[in-house]
């Protein structure tokens, strides 16, 4: 991108952008158009660079749930009657245990729901009420990254406090909204966390090869 590009090209990315949308970037950048124009360039390339450790993060605790849930249920978890049943029916809007019933009805293997279902699916799997039969037996072996002072209720806790912050940003990372009020060095923090969590070495290696920290040193 140009340093200083042309005044229509500024006119034409405020017409693609929207101009309310354009605006957030201007206020940031004090006023100045083509500063604004940097900083949407530099934003649009850590949404991108935020991607990599999302992805492990929504992998890490999606997995580690279904390794519990296995343990318990059986291979074809998906179709047990006892677990669709230990599911709370409505959280929010969200039709929890209809949702997984509906993918079991259409898939014959566990691997094509997990694939296919919500992650605030997950989100809602790390609640009390799956302590006595998940969490109490399973959650260590699931997450063995889990400081060990930590007890069962305040690990399952955490790990659902992760998954909720990594699910609302990636959301907002999909819908394109801006990230630039957002601590974006503690979102990393927290994807890497459940990452750690899940299996340290692989959070060891996502340290060594990210992107974001140094895009948050080069914010224009």
């Amino acid at each position: 991108m140009p340093r200083t590009p042309p005044v229509q090209l500024l006119l034409d990315l405020e017409a693609v952008l929207s101009p309310p949308r354009f605006a957030t970037y201007v206020r940031q950048a004090g006023g100045d158009r083509v500063k604004a124009m940097d900083l949407y360039c530099w934003h649009t390339d850590l949404a991108a660079a935020f991607y990599t450790p999302l992805q492990f993060a929504e992998l890490a605790a999606r997995n580690g749930a279904v390794e519990a849930i296995a343990a318990v249920y059986g291979a074809d978890w998906h179709r047990s009657p006892a677990f669709q049943q230990s599911l709370r029916p409505i959280v929010g809007h969200y039709r929890m245990r209809d949702d997984l019933r509906s993918l079991a009805r259409r898939h014959q293997h566990a691997g094509s729901v997990v694939a296919d279902i919500k992650f605030v699916f997950w989100q809602h799997l790390f609640v009390a009420a799956q302590d006595a039969v998940l969490w109490n037996p399973h959650l260590r072996q699931a997450f063995p990254g889990l400081p060990p002072q930590m007890t069962v209720q305040v690990g399952r806790g955490q790990v659902r406090a992760r998954i909720q912050t990594i699910r609302n940003f990636r959301n907002r990372i999909a819908h394109h909204e801006p990230l630039l009020s957002r601590d974006l060095a503690a979102d990393l923090r927290a994807a890497l966390k459940l990452v750690e969590w899940r299996r340290p070495d692989i959070a060891a290696w996502l340290r060594s090869t990210e992107t974001v920290t140094a895009l948050l040193a080069q914010r224009p």
